[in-house]
């Protein structure tokens, strides 16, 4: 067994963990390993352990990323490959902040996008996304901690610009992302996700009718699927520690 694949299977271990301990089926949480910064080679590592679904930052480093997946992938050995090869499809989720001249790629070449927090952004997405794919599924990124360093919608401003994204064809509006003030306080922690759990239950009172909640990384994980997170966003604690150019 790979260390990719022991790592990804300590990883789930904790998830279920957490379901049970917040007494939620443990298939109620999936997990987005985030591959930023990290090669094909292991993005193909995790999902020779089974892992399907990637999130990327950074358009241009995902794009080539996806190309190399899909050569190596046709270079595999059969025999030593055969479950990946019988299911090779991956799921490119966008988790990074969106520029308005990337928004065309973004739309044509990934499934999910989380960090919606203009309607400008959901707009483009929308007229950008092409016909014979299915909706992009997409999650409104709220600011819930309020850090001026920090993208996303207010509390305030969440239910108008949710209606905004919802009735735009090409789109389909899943639910909320957030990324709250880091803390090592689980009582803190807890407190911030529980207010993006009741800002989701607010925007469903008024028909929007939200599935998902996208919360939670290494270090907060377990307090976000107390708190009801439907998505946890794992990174380094898969593929190591990352080193940035």
């Amino acid at each position: 067994m790979s260390s990719i694949s022991q790592k990804l299977q300590a990883v789930h271990d904790s998830i279920h963990a957490a379901a049970l301990a917040a007494s939620r089926p443990v298939d109620s949480v999936m997990l987005l390993a985030v591959s930023k910064t990290f090669g094909a080679d292991a993005v193909l590592q995790a999902a020779a352990a089974g892992q399907r679904a990637f999130g990327e930052n950074y358009v241009q480093e995902a794009l080539e990323k996806m190309v190399a997946v899909n050569q190596l992938l046709q270079t595999f050995n059969v025999a030593t490959d055969k479950l990946l090869l019988q299911s090779p499809v991956l799921e490119w989720h966008f988790i990074g902040p969106i520029q308005s001249n990337k928004t065309r790629l973004i739309a044509e070449n990934f499934a999910w996008v989380h960090t919606i927090e203009r309607e400008k952004i959901a707009r483009r997405l929308s007229e950008q996304r092409p016909p014979e794919l299915p909706p992009l599924q997409v999650c409104l990124q709220v600011n819930i901690s309020e850090e001026a360093s920090k993208s996303g919608v207010s509390v305030d401003q969440a239910l108008e610009v949710a209606r905004a994204i919802a009735a735009l064809p090409g789109l389909k509006l899943r639910g909320l992302m957030a990324i709250p003030e880091p803390t090592d306080d689980v009582a803190r922690q807890r407190a911030a996700f529980r207010q993006v759990r009741e800002l989701f239950s607010e925007l469903n009172a008024h028909g929007l009718g939200l599935d998902t909640l996208s919360m939670g990384m290494s270090g907060d994980m377990t307090a976000a699927i107390a708190e009801g997170a439907t998505i946890v966003r794992v990174g380094s604690a898969i593929f190591g520690a990352r080193t940035y150019s």
